[in-house]
């Protein structure tokens, strides 16, 4: 009787469990698989789900976990990892992927733009793009950090239009 009540209940929450892989994958193919193999699990696990628990909870954290789980996989697939002796891969310079002469124009155009901005604009900018975070870049600059703000999302909107013919 348990096995009937575990199997309804898992019917009843399918509708929800897709809404909430989709919100994860934002993709209507692999929310399906994410339903599937969170559903899967569940009955694997039966044995494992005490009726006092709350089913719903239960069934969000297993496909929470199984979507972190597959992201960590495809982060460590996609991760590249030098075995040369000098690390020679490792060692190229940092623009050695701009092998392409039209990526090469691409990057000359961006910093004409780039450089054709008011210094006001260009700086924050600059230093945004270097890694600064806005609060660092409003005590270096002695600017409010609202202004530092505003001032690179004109830049980037600016950049866009100007730049929208490189997409």
């Amino acid at each position: 009787m348990k096995s009937v009540s575990f199997r309804k209940d898992l019917i009843g929450v399918q509708d929800e469990l897709l809404r909430f892989a989709y919100k994860l994958t934002t993709d209507r193919e692999e929310a399906n698989d994410l339903l599937q193999e969170t559903s899967l699990k569940a009955l694997d696990n039966e044995d494992k789900y005490t009726s006092d628990t709350n089913f719903k909870g239960w069934m969000y954290t297993i496909m929470r976990n199984i979507f972190i789980n597959n992201y960590r996989k495809v982060i460590r697939d996609q991760t590249f990892i030098d075995h040369t002796d000098n690390l020679y891969h490792l060692n190229l310079p940092q623009n050695a992927f701009l092998e392409g002469t039209d990526k090469a124009y691409d990057l000359k155009e961006l910093h004409r733009a780039v450089n054709r901005l008011a210094k006001e604009y260009r700086v924050p900018f600059s230093m945004h793009v270097a890694g600064f975070k806005y609060r660092e870049i409003a005590e270096k600059l002695n600017l409010p950090i609202g202004t530092v703000k505003s001032r690179i999302f004109f830049i980037r909107q600016k950049l866009q239009e100007e730049l929208k013919d490189f997409r």
